[in-house]
C-alpha cells in the first residue's frame, strides 16, 4: 500500500504547488467589445484600465477587475493605456490622435506633437513625469518623450534604426528599450541616455518579423521578446540584460502576447491563439484552452496580473470552478483573384471599422520582396485592390497585416 499512497501524495503536492503558482481567468464580468481589447493597464491590485481596439472605448475599474465603467468612445481604434498616477494617464491610437486624461480618465484631451505621430502604438510611463511612446507598426519609426508629465513633447526620428516600432520598455527615465521591425528582421534597440542615441542589441534576421511585446524579469537581467513573424513565430530570451540571445519556437506565427512569472514559467499568445503555458523556458508549451487573441500580459507583481484580448483576463494564485465562454475570433476577411496569378494581382478585403492595412510580398523562406501598399481606412466597407505583379513564376506568400489581424496567404503565379 505504500506506494499507491505515495503517488497520491506526490500527486495532491504537484496540484498544490500548481495552484500555489496562480492560474489565469477570464473575468465574468468583464466588458465586451466590437474586437479585442489591444491593452490593459493598473496602477495597483484595484485600479485600472483598459482599451478596446475597434471599439475605441475605455473602461475603467476600482475594484480589481470585478466591475468596470465605460469612460471614453469617440471613435478611432485604441492600441494602448498608460497611467503616470491615478490622475494622469495616456491613450496611444493607431488613428492620427493621442489623448491624454488629468481626472482618472474621466475626460480626455488631444495630445498636440510636431510633428503629428500617425500612430502611437506603445508607452511606457517611468518615474513620477516621464513618459515615452513609439510607433508605428506600419511605418515610420519614431519615439516620442514627455518629462513633464505630458505637458510637452519631444519628437525622435527612429527611421536610422528601424522600419517600425511596436513596443517601448523603459527601466528608469534613462534606460530603456524600443522593439520592433526593420529591414533585416525583428529588432530590440536600447538607450541608456533617454532616448538620445540608440544600439541595436537584437535581430532575428527574418525579414517581415516584429517585436512585437517585451518584458523585463529578475531584477532587470532576464529579458523576453514575441517574434511575430509570416515564416514561424518565436520566443526571444536573454539572461544576461540582452548580451546574448536564445529563441524559441512559439505557438504561432503571429504571436505577440509574452508573460513571464519567472524565468521558466510563462505564457505566450497571439492573433490565432489564447493562452499557451511553458514550464521550461519556452521550449515547449501547452494550450490552457483560454483566451483569443491575446495582444497583452500586464504584471503587477508574480502573484497578480492581468492580459487583454477578446476579454479581460486575471492571474490569480486561486483556482475558481466557474466556467467561462471563449469568444471566437473572426478571421479577417480577404480574397484574392485570379488564382493562379497571371500579371493581376487582385485583393478584396472586407473591413468591419476604421483600420490600418499594409499589404506586402514575401517568398517562402521569409524574404521581403515588396510593399504593395499602406493605406488608412477610415470607415467599414469593403474595397478591392489590383496590384502589378510582375514576377517569375512560382509560390510566395501575401502578407495581409491590419491593426486587429495579421494574415499570411500562400499565393502562385503561373
Amino acid at each position: 500500500m505504500k506506494k499507491p499512497l505515495l503517488i497520491l501524495l506526490a500527486t495532491l503536492l504537484s496540484i498544490t504547488c500548481s495552484m500555489a503558482q496562480g492560474f489565469w481567468l477570464q473575468l465574468s464580468n468583464a466588458p465586451s467589445g466590437l474586437g479585442r481589447f489591444d491593452d490593459v493597464f493598473f496602477l495597483n491590485e484595484n485600479l485600472g484600465w483598459a482599451a478596446n481596439g475597434p471599439s475605441s472605448q475605455v473602461y475603467k475599474t476600482t475594484d480589481g477587475g470585478e466591475t468596470w465603467t465605460l469612460q471614453f468612445d469617440p471613435g478611432g481604434y485604441f492600441r494602448n493605456i498608460e497611467f503616470l498616477n491615478e490622475n494622469i494617464g495616456f491613450l496611444g491610437t493607431l488613428s492620427n490622435t493621442f489623448y491624454k486624461t488629468t481626472d482618472g480618465g474621466d475626460t480626455w484631451t488631444e495630445v498636440s506633437i510636431t510633428p503629428n505621430p500617425p500612430a502611437i502604438c506603445g508607452l511606457d510611463t517611468v518615474g513620477e513625469s516621464t513618459v515615452y511612446g513609439c510607433g508605428a507598426w506600419f511605418d515610420p519609426a519614431y519615439v516620442i518623450k514627455s518629462t513633464d508629465s505630458g505637458e510637452t513633447w519631444e519628437f525622435i526620428d527612429m527611421s536610422a534604426y528601424a522600419e517600425a516600432l511596436v513596443e517601448v520598455l523603459f527601466i528608469d527615465e534613462q534606460t530603456g528599450f524600443v522593439s520592433g521591425n526593420a529591414s533585416s528582421g525583428g529588432v530590440i534597440l536600447k538607450t541608456t541616455d533617454g532616448g538620445n542615441s540608440w544600439t541595436p542589441i537584437f535581430n532575428s534576421g527574418n525579414e517581415g518579423d516584429y517585436v512585437w511585446k517585451l518584458q523585463l524579469l529578475e531584477n532587470n537581467t532576464v529579458m523576453f521578446g514575441s517574434i511575430q513573424s509570416n515564416v514561424s513565430g518565436r520566443l526571444a530570451k536573454s539572461l544576461d540584460s540582452g548580451l546574448n540571445w536564445q529563441t524559441f519556437s512559439a505557438p504561432e506565427g503571429f504571436v505577440q502576447a509574452v508573460g513571464f512569472q519567472t524565468p521558466e514559467r510563462g505564457w505566450m499568445g497571439g492573433h490565432n491563439t489564447g493562452f499557451y503555458e511553458t514550464n521550461d523556458g519556452g521550449e515547449t508549451w501547452s494550450s490552457l484552452g483560454l483566451g483569443d487573441n491575446l495582444n497583452r500580459i500586464f504584471w503587477l507583481n508574480p502573484n497578480l496580473g492581468y492580459a487583454s484580448g477578446e476579454s479581460i483576463y486575471k492571474f490569480t494564485g486561486f483556482l475558481s470552478t466557474e466556467e467561462f465562454e471563449s469568444v471566437p475570433v473572426p478571421d479577417l476577411d480577404v480574397k484574392v483573384a485570379p488564382t493562379p496569378i497571371k500579371d493581376k494581382l487582385n485583393v478584396e478585403i472586407r473591413f468591419t471599422h476604421s483600420d490600418n492595412l499594409v499589404i506586402e510580398l514575401y517568398d517562402l523562406t521569409g524574404r521581403f520582396i515588396t510593399k504593395f501598399i499602406r493605406e488608412q481606412i477610415t470607415d467599414p466597407n469593403t474595397k478591392q485592390y489590383s496590384f502589378d505583379f510582375n514576377y517569375s513564376p512560382g509560390t510566395y506568400l501575401l502578407d495581409v497585416h491590419t491593426n486587429n489581424h495579421r494574415k499570411g496567404i500562400v499565393i502562385t503565379k503561373e
